[in-house]
């Protein structure tokens, strides 16, 4: 069941093309109602840099990586879910068949990278044994040959095809064997 006194992670859904409206509007929210800052700890809407080509030129565009969506993490009552439904360009909160919202599972928040993860916290070090456990290498293991804390990457070495190939993965793609 679920502990209503812990802050937890949940997915909103917006109207279409108004993700980052609906997050500037839940964070003045937040900053105009002093009672709702030991409610609502953190709205994000995750984007990533992505690198298009268009009439022969590459241009760098920031993209949402969810569309639609946006996370917010909250200590969950009637009271902020209404004012949080009622803001403006977001639609609703995901729910379960009863309407109440569902929390998302600490795995997900892992996967898709709403918090940072620590070196501390992933017990990695240089040599070490991991499963990558998303990406086009998912199910893959490899030997960690380099961690960069400040960028959240460690550097893995894979074999392909009978030669080591490093790749850099994020903290949340790996896990110690």
């Amino acid at each position: 069941m679920l502990d209503m006194n812990e802050p937890q992670w949940y997915v909103l859904k917006t109207q279409y093309g108004y993700e980052q409206i609906a997050e500037s509007s839940l964070n003045d929210m937040v900053a105009n109602n002093k009672d709702l800052a030991d409610l609502i700890f953190k709205v994000v809407v995750p984007r990533e840099e992505v690198v298009e080509e268009r009439n022969g030129k590459k241009k760098t565009v920031i993209k949402n990586r969810f569309p639609n969506y946006l996370f917010i993490k909250m200590i969950y009552t009637k009271d902020v879910w209404y004012m949080v439904r009622n803001c403006r360009g977001v639609q609703d909160l995901l729910t379960d068949s009863n309407n109440i919202p569902l929390p998302m599972a600490p795995e997900e928040v892992k996967r898709t990278q709403l918090e940072e993860v620590k070196v501390e916290d992933l017990k990695i070090e240089v040599g070490d044994t991991v499963n990558i456990i998303a990406g086009p290498f998912k199910d893959w293991t490899g030997e960690v040959i380099e961690i960069k804390p400040a960028e959240q990457k460690v550097k893995v070495n894979i074999q392909i095809y009978g030669r080591a190939t490093a790749m850099d993965l994020d903290f949340a793609q790996v896990e110690k064997v």
